[in-house]
Formats: C-alpha cells, sequence, structure tokens
C-alpha cells in the first residue's frame, strides 16, 4: 500500500506499507509522476513501516521508468526517508549521493519531528 498526499504547495507526503507488485509498482510511478508536476524545489517526506522486498517484475518497471523519474527528482531539494529497516536507511542515503541536487537523509520511524525539522530547512 502506498499513499501520496501533496501536503504543500512543494511538498509529498508518501506512506508505504507491505509488498510491491508490479501493478502497485506501475500505479506508484504514475501517482508520483502525477503529483509532482508542478513542484519546484521540492521536498519529500517518505515513511516506510514495512516493506517486504519487490517482486522482480516490480523492480523491472521501476527500472524502465528510471530516465523519467530522475528528472522528476530534480523538481526536489531535499528527501527525509522514516524508516527502522537499517538496509532501507544505508540504501536511501546511498541514492542521495546518485541523485545530483537531491539531499536525502535516513531517520528512524520515531524520529519524525527531527525529519520535519530538517525538511524545514531551506
Amino acid at each position: 500500500m502506498l499513499k501520496i498526499t501533496k501536503s504543500a504547495p512543494n511538498r509529498l507526503d508518501l506512506e508505504l506499507q507491505g509488498k510491491i507488485t508490479t501493478e502497485d509498482m506501475q500505479e506508484i510511478l504514475d501517482e508520483f509522476v502525477s503529483a509532482s508536476k508542478e513542484i519546484e524545489h521540492g521536498k519529500i517526506l517518505y515513511i516506510i513501516y514495512g516493506l517486504d522486498f519487490p517482486s522482480i517484475d516490480a523492480i523491472m518497471v521501476k527500472l524502465s521508468r528510471l530516465p523519467e523519474l530522475f528528472r522528476l527528482l530534480k523538481r526536489f531539494d531535499r528527501m527525509a526517508i522514516l524508516t527502522n529497516k537499517t538496509w532501507l536507511q544505508k540504501i536511501a542515503e546511498f541514492e542521495g549521493f546518485l541523485i545530483p541536487g537531491l539531499e536525502i537523509k535516513a531517520f528512524n520511524l520515531d524520529e519524525k519531528a527531527e525529519a520535519e525539522a530538517w525538511l524545514a530547512v531551506q
């Protein structure tokens, strides 16, 4: 399950939980593309509660859309990831090094106030 909310003109809040199928991945990416269209210098709060590793087909869907996703991510300056999965925190912060102009910082689920404060920094 993924929920995307545009909580401010330049901010998206994403909540993810459970297993991601191929259909879920397609739907998630379509919704993200749509919600990101008018955003400039945006921020993302991404909360991952419990995530099973996506299916190989779901990963292939994401990989097939990487050029589009990289273009969209240029609209964002900061992304805070909230999760208690250490491997997701490490991957998220590593992705921050791969995407120019996007700063990604991982937080534990109980550090939402800290993540919000970090996102608020200009």
